[in-house]
């Protein structure tokens, strides 16, 4: 493999729109006069993948060795580093990246990055999320290991705001999504958070760069934060 990589590939589909969202804004983060600056991008965009949150809870089938198929897709179509934006199949990361013979990104490590680069360095930092990603503790031993006092929305918030938002999103209803989002980051904020992570790849969506604002404290957006990694890493010195 190169020492910098040449190819990314994406293994999206959890959902679909974020699959897309990801990939476009590769291409809006990256720095580029022409279209041959622009990195080289595999879309696997298998929304046949089995449900990552009820595959957690018990519920639903693995979505491992659809995963799995997904990275030798890319593998086999030349990509020597790998992005995966969903948050919750983060959750078979150690069991993707084992099989796997190349370098997968981590979603976490991506949003803990860019936590620092808007300056939020330390105290508390509210999650949103899937019932998995927060039940399981994705976001919490990072953040910790980092530094920061991860808060959670109570499981009744998460069904109440967190789900609808997320499903709103992915029956591209995405107007409907704002308002649940928004009033789970304000909870968390009103709980002490100085930032609050958009933890499922469906929220940066259903909040909106323009609409961020409005909401008065730092956000980090799980999309864009793991494009700033792949971009760095693939383009040294330009991100």
């Amino acid at each position: 493999m190169n020492a910098v990589p040449q190819r990314l590939g994406v293994l999206g589909g959890m959902g679909p729109l974020a699959g897309a969202a990801f990939a476009l804004r590769m291409v809006q983060l990256t720095p580029a006069d022409s279209d041959q600056q622009h990195i080289p991008v595999l879309l696997c965009n298998d929304p046949a993948i089995p449900d990552r949150s009820s595959a957690c809870m018990g519920t639903g089938p693995s979505p491992l060795p659809a995963m799995l198929r997904g990275i030798d897709t890319l593998v086999a179509g030349g990509a020597d580093c790998i992005a995966i934006p969903c948050n919750t199949a983060h959750l078979w990361f150690d069991e993707l990246q084992a099989a796997s013979p190349t370098r997968l990104l981590h979603i976490v490590d991506s949003v803990v990055a860019d936590l620092r680069r808007q300056g939020v360095t330390e105290g508390q930092v509210g999650i949103l999320g899937t019932p998995a990603t927060i039940a399981m503790g994705l976001y919490q031993r990072y953040l910790r290991a980092a530094g920061y006092e991860p808060i959670e929305p109570s499981a009744e918030e998460v069904q109440r705001l967190c789900v609808p938002a997320i499903g709103a999103v992915k029956a591209n209803r995405i107007d409907a999504a704002f308002a649940p989002a928004a009033e789970g980051v304000r909870l968390l904020a009103q709980r002490g958070a100085k930032a609050v992570v958009l933890g499922c790849t469906e929220l940066p969506l259903a909040v909106p760069p323009g609409r961020r604002a409005e909401l008065g404290i730092v956000l980090t957006d799980s999309i864009d934060a793991l494009a700033r990694e792949a971009i760095a890493l693939m383009r040294p010195g330009t991100a």
